[in-house]
Protein backbone atom coordinates (compact mmCIF):
# COMPACT_ATOMS: atom_id res chain seq x y z
CA UNK A 1 0.00 0.00 0.00
CA UNK A 2 3.10 2.19 0.96
CA UNK A 3 4.41 2.00 -2.30
CA UNK A 4 0.96 2.73 -4.45
CA UNK A 5 1.13 5.88 -2.42
CA UNK A 6 4.21 6.95 -3.19
CA UNK A 7 3.70 5.77 -6.64
CA UNK A 8 0.84 7.94 -7.24
CA UNK A 9 2.77 11.12 -5.40
CA UNK A 10 5.80 10.64 -7.84
CA UNK A 11 2.99 10.53 -10.34
CA UNK A 12 1.15 13.63 -9.51
CA UNK A 13 4.10 15.43 -8.65
CA UNK A 14 5.80 14.95 -11.87
CA UNK A 15 2.49 16.12 -13.72
CA UNK A 16 2.40 19.21 -11.46
CA UNK A 17 6.19 19.97 -13.17
CA UNK A 18 5.29 19.31 -16.52
CA UNK A 19 1.96 21.26 -16.03
CA UNK A 20 3.81 24.17 -14.66
CA UNK A 21 6.52 24.39 -17.14
CA UNK A 22 3.70 24.33 -20.08
CA UNK A 23 2.32 27.32 -18.00
CA UNK A 24 5.79 29.16 -18.06
CA UNK A 25 6.71 28.28 -21.56
CA UNK A 26 3.62 30.02 -22.46
CA UNK A 27 3.92 32.79 -20.65
CA UNK A 28 8.05 33.28 -21.88
CA UNK A 29 8.33 36.27 -23.27
CA UNK A 30 11.53 36.42 -25.63
CA UNK A 31 13.95 39.28 -25.22
CA UNK A 32 14.78 39.86 -28.87
CA UNK A 33 12.12 41.04 -30.84
CA UNK A 34 11.81 40.73 -34.65
CA UNK A 35 9.11 43.59 -36.34
CA UNK A 36 7.96 40.85 -39.19
CA UNK A 37 4.79 39.55 -40.24
CA UNK A 38 4.44 36.55 -42.64
CA UNK A 39 2.73 37.52 -46.14
CA UNK A 40 4.59 41.31 -45.76
CA UNK A 41 7.34 42.23 -48.13
CA UNK A 42 10.01 44.33 -46.38
CA UNK A 43 12.08 47.13 -48.41
CA UNK A 44 13.94 47.99 -45.54
CA UNK A 45 16.18 45.80 -43.19
CA UNK A 46 14.13 43.94 -39.89
CA UNK A 47 13.50 46.13 -37.23
CA UNK A 48 14.82 44.26 -34.08
CA UNK A 49 14.48 45.33 -30.34
CA UNK A 50 15.27 44.15 -26.94
CA UNK A 51 12.09 44.20 -24.95
CA UNK A 52 13.61 43.89 -21.66
CA UNK A 53 15.82 46.97 -22.23
CA UNK A 54 12.34 48.55 -23.40
CA UNK A 55 9.89 47.11 -20.61
CA UNK A 56 12.84 47.40 -17.59
CA UNK A 57 15.80 49.47 -18.99
CA UNK A 58 14.03 52.00 -20.20
CA UNK A 59 11.42 52.01 -17.81
CA UNK A 60 13.44 53.44 -14.86
CA UNK A 61 15.03 55.96 -16.96
CA UNK A 62 11.94 57.93 -17.70
CA UNK A 63 8.75 56.48 -15.15
CA UNK A 64 6.62 58.79 -16.40
CA UNK A 65 7.05 57.87 -20.24
CA UNK A 66 6.10 53.88 -19.00
CA UNK A 67 3.39 54.80 -16.21
CA UNK A 68 1.04 52.32 -18.56
CA UNK A 69 4.19 49.68 -17.74
CA UNK A 70 2.98 47.11 -20.81
CA UNK A 71 0.30 49.55 -22.14
CA UNK A 72 3.25 51.88 -23.19
CA UNK A 73 3.71 49.88 -26.58
CA UNK A 74 0.23 47.76 -26.15
CA UNK A 75 -3.28 49.12 -26.93
CA UNK A 76 -6.47 48.66 -27.44
CA UNK A 77 -8.20 49.49 -30.95
CA UNK A 78 -8.82 52.70 -29.91
CA UNK A 79 -5.02 53.30 -28.81
CA UNK A 80 -5.67 53.88 -25.46
CA UNK A 81 -2.96 51.72 -23.27
CA UNK A 82 -4.17 48.26 -22.27
CA UNK A 83 -3.19 48.29 -18.25
CA UNK A 84 -4.65 44.95 -17.40
CA UNK A 85 -1.91 43.29 -18.96
CA UNK A 86 1.26 41.74 -17.62
CA UNK A 87 4.61 40.35 -18.83
CA UNK A 88 4.22 36.96 -20.38
CA UNK A 89 0.46 37.76 -21.31
CA UNK A 90 -0.57 36.79 -24.64
CA UNK A 91 -1.00 39.80 -27.00
CA UNK A 92 -2.11 40.17 -30.31
CA UNK A 93 -0.08 40.55 -32.96
CA UNK A 94 0.35 44.52 -34.65
CA UNK A 95 -1.10 43.06 -37.88
CA UNK A 96 -4.60 41.82 -36.88
CA UNK A 97 -5.61 45.25 -36.39
CA UNK A 98 -2.85 47.44 -38.52
CA UNK A 99 -3.73 44.76 -41.52
CA UNK A 100 -2.26 46.42 -44.39
CA UNK A 101 1.48 45.90 -45.06
CA UNK A 102 3.95 48.33 -45.22
CA UNK A 103 3.56 52.03 -45.33
CA UNK A 104 0.44 54.53 -46.66
CA UNK A 105 0.93 55.71 -50.30
CA UNK A 106 3.05 58.82 -50.86
CA UNK A 107 3.45 60.92 -53.71
CA UNK A 108 1.91 63.67 -55.65
CA UNK A 109 -0.46 60.92 -57.29
CA UNK A 110 -0.94 59.45 -53.63
CA UNK A 111 -5.03 59.25 -52.19
CA UNK A 112 -5.39 61.58 -49.08
CA UNK A 113 -6.10 59.39 -46.48
CA UNK A 114 -6.74 60.04 -43.03
CA UNK A 115 -4.73 59.72 -39.95
CA UNK A 116 -7.00 56.95 -38.89
CA UNK A 117 -6.31 55.35 -42.64
CA UNK A 118 -2.87 55.84 -42.58
CA UNK A 119 -2.85 53.54 -39.21
CA UNK A 120 -4.19 50.96 -40.99
CA UNK A 121 -0.83 50.24 -42.80
CA UNK A 122 1.27 48.09 -40.04
CA UNK A 123 4.65 50.11 -40.77
CA UNK A 124 2.65 53.34 -40.21
CA UNK A 125 1.79 52.63 -36.72
CA UNK A 126 5.14 51.36 -35.55
CA UNK A 127 6.41 53.97 -36.66
CA UNK A 128 3.91 56.54 -34.95
CA UNK A 129 4.41 54.42 -31.92
CA UNK A 130 7.90 54.11 -31.79
CA UNK A 131 8.81 57.35 -33.05
CA UNK A 132 6.83 59.60 -30.99
CA UNK A 133 7.83 57.35 -27.89
CA UNK A 134 11.75 57.51 -29.13
CA UNK A 135 11.27 61.55 -29.67
CA UNK A 136 9.37 61.19 -25.82
CA UNK A 137 12.33 59.52 -24.36
CA UNK A 138 14.94 61.71 -25.88
CA UNK A 139 12.96 64.93 -24.92
CA UNK A 140 13.05 64.12 -21.38
CA UNK A 141 16.17 62.43 -20.87
CA UNK A 142 17.50 65.42 -22.99
CA UNK A 143 19.63 62.62 -25.38
CA UNK A 144 19.26 61.70 -28.82
CA UNK A 145 19.66 58.07 -27.32
CA UNK A 146 16.68 56.63 -28.71
CA UNK A 147 17.11 56.47 -32.00
CA UNK A 148 14.25 58.26 -34.42
CA UNK A 149 15.50 58.25 -37.65
CA UNK A 150 15.20 55.35 -40.57
CA UNK A 151 18.50 54.24 -40.72
CA UNK A 152 18.98 53.96 -36.76
CA UNK A 153 16.24 51.36 -36.34
CA UNK A 154 16.43 49.50 -40.20
CA UNK A 155 19.85 47.69 -40.75
CA UNK A 156 21.08 47.84 -43.71
CA UNK A 157 19.67 44.70 -46.17
CA UNK A 158 22.29 42.69 -47.77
Amino acid sequence: MKTRSLLIAMVIGAAVVFFAAGIYAATKVEDMVKIQDKGCEYTKGIVEFSHKKHSEDYAKKSPDLYKNKCGTCHHDDKGKPLVDIAAGQEVKRCIECHKKCGEPPKGKDAPKLSDKEKLEYVAQAFHVNCRDCHKAFNKANKTKAAPTTCTKCHPKTK
